[in-house]
């Protein structure tokens, strides 16, 4: 008999999760506050009209990918594509080779230097986990640790898993370390609409600078996968000779996001709203957890970094404890290797009752985390 691969194991991890139809979503920053009836509405037509049954463009409808670029209000063009995470990867396709560097911060979003590696590039981790740092990259770290080796470098802002952000003079100076090198400086939007004073690097310089950007955490479509890159015009041509969206990103998740952006003030407003009061519920069901501890406050995007190290439990532990009464969050592992035995994420932006099930289940989970001594694979 053949084992299984540990492609198949993980598979049928979330398979299972998804089939609980009463899983509390609290792991994956996804967001499932109940959707603006403007975008539902403009979905379900688009599945009426029987749009699905064509091809979309292949750079992304024309109305979509300008309402993108309006939106984030910077210069450029938008390319449409399969999620952010598709968007990353097309352009890394584009950009690295082998024998190239692919800088990024320790903690990250994981998968952008897996595409790089596959690229053959070697992937340099600067370590950023720690109040000496505040939790975030310096731009004399990154400056000593790149070269004309270096074809990007990765930044996500905020910072999933940490929830911190950077301003206008700091993107500037990094910038100015990319243009120094020859590299482009990747400025990963996603979490961009919780922070108040976000700037997308794009507005200091739209030529070394480039952004993606996401539909799957501040308008919910994560199950529709919908997202865009946004760069120079000269740099989105290059990226569509390597994009896998030939055939377009999926015509209803297309006409989901073009409806949410059209209502974005309104919906974020309730969205932000609903997630402050959450992290501040968690916050202070934290607080009153012997040895956990908030890393990072205020969390500029939809999620909370918890710290376990002073908790006598493992975050795998206390993962596996919430997972057996339907609750969902992360261990840090998923993120670092280096750092993510000391904490745990939990995502906010859910219904009340949801984040309220977390809090009233903590005191509990600690106690039964203590006691589990066969945890099963986590992804």
């Amino acid at each position: 008999m053949t084992k299984d691969s540990g492609a198949e194991i993980r598979n049928r991890y979330f398979d299972t999760l998804f089939a609980d139809e009463k899983l509390i979503w609290m792991g994956q920053n996804t967001n499932h506050i109940p959707a603006h009836p403007a975008v539902t509405q403009a979905m379900t037509a688009s599945i009426a009209k029987g749009e699905y049954n064509a091809y979309a463009p292949p750079l992304g409808f024309e109305s979509l990918r300008a309402a993108i670029v309006e939106d984030l209000g910077v210069p450029g063009r938008a390319l449409v594509t399969e999620g952010g995470v598709n968007a990353l990867a097309t352009l890394v396709r584009t950009k690295v080779r082998a024998g190239d560097t692919f800088v990024t911060s320790d903690p990250t979003w994981k998968w952008p230097g897996l595409f790089a590696t596959q690229q053959g590039a070697e992937v340099i981790e600067l370590p950023i986990f720690g109040p000496g740092t505040g939790y975030k990259l310096t731009p004399e770290v990154l400056a000593a640790s790149v070269d004309d080796r270096c074809a990007l470098i990765y930044l996500v802002d905020p910072n999933n898993p940490l929830g911190t952000t950077y301003d206008a003079d700091e993107l500037a100076q990094f910038i100015e370390i990319a243009k120094s090198v020859g590299a482009l400086l990747v400025h990963d939007c996603t979490y961009r609409d919780f922070a108040p004073d976000h700037v997308p690097a794009m507005r200091i310089d739209p030529v070394n600078a480039v952004c993606s950007v996401s539909f799957s955490k501040w308008l919910g479509l994560a199950g529709m996968r919908v997202g865009a890159l946004v760069g120079a015009p000269e740099l989105i041509d290059e990226c569509a000779a390597y994009s896998s969206s030939i055939l377009g990103a999926g015509v209803v998740a297309q006409r989901g996001a073009e409806a949410g952006l059209r209502v974005k003030p309104e919906w974020m407003q309730t969205v932000r709203a609903i997630n402050t009061a959450n992290q501040q519920m968690i916050r202070e069901a934290v607080a009153a957890t012997e040895g956990l501890e908030l890393l990072v406050w205020p969390s500029f995007a939809n999620f909370l970094c918890i710290g376990t190290e002073a908790a006598g439990v493992t975050p795998e532990q206390l993962v596996e404890a919430y997972r057996q009464e339907g609750v969902m969050i992360r261990q840090g592992k998923y993120h670092t290797a280096r750092f993510g035995g000391g904490f745990i994420k939990v995502s906010t932006t859910v219904p009340e009752d949801w984040a309220r099930r977390f809090c009233t289940l903590l005191p509990a989970m600690m106690t039964k985390a203590r006691g589990l001594t066969d945890v099963p694979a986590l992804f």
